[in-house]
């Protein structure tokens, strides 16, 4: 079981995504970034006055397209994939032959509208077998919760199913709000979204393991107060051809359609 040992285990710095969540049934990529970045330890609640993260230090001259994938001529970067029970039944060798990097598995999910938790049908098929195919694997779990307490219980059922798994990538909050104005997440504050984040992560930092914050660039923007995710990792979805996100992030997930061999497309 990876415990929270980042600068052993796992660099430090930005995370490029060529696929990003696959919630929705498409294929995201995923680039990681491998240059120093942000601290390692999350800034309490109680410490709200603090200034949003550093800036994004990117520009458009940077990236680049080589063999499929978008490459960063800026800071060595990493291509992974991320995925979950939408893409089926995953051939992980032939993933792993692709010359994708690494992937980020699906975990579980809080329904929207009663608030159920479930397991991802194909978390544990996904989780063996990109192991056994020799890549570094990290997980996420796509939230629905309406507090503090009820992120720290989806954090609990992650940290029951990744037990026994090495992991070498961090363990990572999916946060979108509410798909629409029935969800039951529907007109929470910012307030009470960044609350229930650092619920989640101080959860699972507190049995060992490294945490990643997951949403869209508008969400993040207009939904959190940054200033208190400070020394947060974040993974961002923004689908342009340069990242004009203004917070430094350690996931870029550009692509919602990519395609990767070894994996099913609807």
């Amino acid at each position: 079981m990876a415990k929270r040992q980042m600068d052993a285990r796992s660099p430090r710095g930005l995370l490029l995504g060529l696929l990003g969540l696959a919630g929705a049934g498409a294929l995201m990529i995923l680039l990681l970034f491998l240059k120093p970045g942000l601290p390692s330890s999350p800034t309490s609640t109680a410490e709200a006055t603090l200034p949003p993260p550093p800036e994004n230090p990117y520009t458009q001259a940077d990236f680049y397209t080589e063999d499929g994938f978008v490459r960063c001529s800026a800071a060595p970067a990493k291509t992974g994939i991320d995925v979950s029970s939408h893409q089926e039944e995953i051939d992980w060798a032939a993933v792993a032959a692709s010359g994708v990097d690494y992937a980020m598995i699906r975990v579980g999910y809080r329904g929207y509208d009663q608030g159920g938790l479930h397991i991802d049908a194909y978390a544990e098929a996904n989780l063996q077998g990109a192991l056994d195919a020799g890549l570094p694997v990290g997980v996420y779990f796509y939230s629905q919760a309406v507090n503090r307490w009820e992120a720290a219980e989806e954090a609990q059922l992650v940290l029951e199913n990744i037990r026994g798994y090495d992991l070498g990538l961090p363990v990572v909050f999916d946060i979108e709000g509410a798909p629409n104005r029935y969800a039951r997440t529907y007109g929470l504050s910012s307030q009470r979204y960044t609350n229930i984040i650092n619920g989640f992560c101080d959860t699972v930092e507190n049995a060992g393991y490294d945490t990643m914050v997951y949403s869209f660039s508008k969400f993040f923007v207009s939904n959190l107060d940054m200033s208190q995710l400070q020394g947060r990792d974040l993974w961002l979805a923004q689908y342009y051809d340069v990242p004009f996100f203004p917070y430094e992030f350690k996931i870029w997930q550009y692509d919602p359609k990519g395609q990767v061999a070894g994996i099913h497309y609807n």
